[in-house]
């Protein structure tokens, strides 16, 4: 009987190893001239198990796992605060909550995205999936349907920027550039 801690732990070693082929491939030739069954090689595993851990090539650079944490949080919010800054102040909250990745990885991949044209539909996708997350929690916090589109497209307008413009630097840490994102709207709405 195989330990489910031990396969837990298998996993997240699997995961890392592709993680980590495919920075350094994307790094050595680009993104769009690497294929993923170069990158399960390098990591030495199979094209299937690539797969099983990252539905596309693109979500080894843009998976965001953190939206149910964040509609959580935003719930959580006082009604009686205008709709941006109750989604700021909730994402926030659960950036604070969540266990921080390590800010130079999630540099190096939002510095691929930044420089790769061909991901921004799927850095698209991924926005729309947060936005519509935040916006179903402001509107179950009470907000109309169309300021709470506002409000979380202001929100992940202004976090993309910020992430994207601080891939591209060696300044401050990831937190930083969240934190000052979210209290630009928070000082200009709240």
């Amino acid at each position: 009987m195989t330990n489910i801690s031990s396969v837990s732990s298998r996993a997240e070693q699997t995961r890392i190893r592709l993680l980590t082929a495919a920075l350094r491939l994307f790094g050595e030739r680009g993104y769009d001239a690497v294929g993923t069954a170069e990158i399960a090689a390098e990591a030495g595993v199979t094209e299937m198990t690539l797969f099983r851990h990252f539905p596309s090539k693109a979500s080894l650079l843009v998976d965001d796992p953190y939206d149910p944490a964040i509609a959580v949080a935003i719930r959580e919010q006082p009604r009686s605060v205008d709709p941006v800054a109750r989604a700021a102040r909730g994402v926030r909250a659960a950036w604070r909550e969540i266990p921080a990745p390590d800010s130079e990885d999630v540099r190096i991949r939002l510095r691929i995205v930044a420089q790769t044209p061909s991901l921004r539909s799927s850095l698209a996708a991924g926005t729309a999936a947060s936005t519509e997350a935040i916006t179903e929690a402001l509107v179950a916090g009470g907000t109309e349907r169309r300021d709470a589109a506002v409000a979380a497209g202001a929100v992940m307008g202004a976090l993309n920027a910020a992430l994207l413009e601080w891939s591209l630097t060696e300044d401050g840490g990831l937190g930083d550039a969240i934190e000052s994102a979210l209290d630009l709207l928070e000082n200009r709405h709240g």
